[in-house]
C-alpha cells in the first residue's frame, strides 16, 4: 500500500496546488433555501432536518472540490452537534468524498491513550469502519503515545496530523513554553522515520497555522519529512505567502486548508444562493491561483 505521505504528494501534484477544502457546515450560513427546512422544527426533528441540509450542501461542495483540491477536511464538531443524524451525515459526507476521489482528513483532534485511542482509531481510520478516513488530526499534548494506535494504520495508507503550532491565542501557554513545540516536532520526525515514503514524506504530519509563518522554517528543519496541515487562511486572516512559509523548495510540504472563506460569501451573494457549487468552485480556483503565484508544485 502506498504510504499517506506519498498519496498526499500525488494528490497535490494532480490538482496543481497544495489546497484542501474544510467541510465545516455552519448552519447559519447555509443557502437560505436549506436554512428554510429547519424553520418551525425543534429537537430531533430539527437535528434530522439540519443533517439533511448539511448533506445536500456538502454534496454541492464536494462536487466543486473534485479535481480542484487534494483533500477535504470535515470538522467533526459540526456533525456531532446534530447527534445520531449528524454522525450519519458525516458518514455520508465521507462516502461522497471517497467516491469523488478525494483524500479525507478527519478533523477530530482526538488525544487519548491505550484502548481508548485504539477505539478512536478504529472508528476513524479503519477501512471497514464508519468513517474510513485517510488521515486524522490528533492532539499530542497529553503525550506522544496518543499517536501509536493511529499509526498502526500506516500500512493501510493512513496518516496523522499532530497539533504542533495552532492559531488560537491561548496556544502559547504550552506550545511556546521553552522549546516544547520544537521538542514535539523532533519526536514526530522520529516517528515518521519509521514509515519512510518515496516522496520524502512520511505519514506523520503536523498542524502549523498560517499565523505561525515566522516559526515555519524552523519547524520544517525539525520535520523535513512531515506534511504540514495549514489552517488559518482567509477568514482567520492568513495569506498565501504565510501559509506556504514552511513548504520545501519544490513547493511541496504545506497543505493549505480553508473552510469558511471557500464555502461561504462574506456578504450576501446571488450566485451562492442560486448555485453554491459554482460559488465554491470559483473560490477554490481563486485561492489555488494565489498559492501557485507563491510556489509552483
Amino acid at each position: 500500500m502506498i504510504g499517506f505521505g506519498d498519496r498526499l504528494t500525488e494528490a497535490v501534484r494532480a490538482v496543481g496546488a497544495p489546497i484542501g477544502l474544510g467541510l465545516d457546515p455552519h448552519l447559519s450560513r447555509l443557502p437560505r433555501q436549506l436554512q428554510a427546512r429547519l424553520e418551525g422544527k425543534t429537537g430531533s426533528a430539527w437535528r434530522s432536518a439540519a443533517a439533511e441540509a448539511v448533506v445536500d450542501f456538502n454534496t454541492a461542495a464536494i462536487g466543486a472540490a473534485a479535481g480542484r483540491v487534494a483533500a477535504v477536511k470535515p470538522q467533526f464538531a459540526f456533525y456531532e452537534q446534530l447527534g445520531a443524524a449528524g454522525w450519519a451525515a458525516l458518514e455520508e459526507t465521507c462516502r461522497l468524498s471517497r467516491d469523488a476521489g478525494l483524500l479525507i482528513i478527519a478533523d477530530a483532534k482526538r488525544g487519548d491513550i491505550s484502548s481508548t485511542a485504539a477505539a478512536y482509531a478504529r472508528a476513524i481510520l479503519d477501512p471497514t469502519g464508519p468513517i474510513a478516513a485517510d488521515s486524522v488530526t490528533l492532539n499530542p499534548w497529553m503525550g506522544i503515545d496518543v499517536l501509536a494506535p493511529f499509526l498502526a494504520y500506516a500500512p493501510e495508507g493512513c496518516g496523522v496530523f499532530a497539533l504542533v503550532r495552532t492559531t488560537n491565542p491561548g496556544s502559547a501557554l504550552l506550545q511556546c513554553h521553552h522549546d516544547a513545540a520544537t521538542r514535539l516536532a523532533e519526536e514526530l520526525e522520529r516517528l515518521g522515520a519509521e514509515h519512510p515514503g518515496e516522496s520524502g514524506f512520511s505519514p506523520v504530519g503536523a498542524v502549523v497555522g498560517a499565523q505561525r509563518a515566522d516559526e515555519a522554517a524552523a519547524l520544517r528543519k525539525a520535520m523535513p519529512s512531515a506534511w504540514f496541515l495549514v489552517p488559518g487562511v482567509g477568514a482567520q486572516g492568513g495569506g498565501a505567502a504565510q501559509a506556504l512559509a514552511g513548504a520545501r523548495e519544490d513547493g511541496l510540504g504545506s497543505l493549505v486548508v480553508s473552510s469558511r472563506s471557500l464555502l461561504f460569501p462574506a456578504t450576501q451573494s446571488a450566485q451562492f444562493e442560486a448555485d453554491p457549487g459554482a460559488f465554491i468552485a470559483a473560490q477554490i480556483d481563486a485561492l489555488s491561483a494565489r498559492l501557485r503565484s507563491v510556489r509552483q508544485v
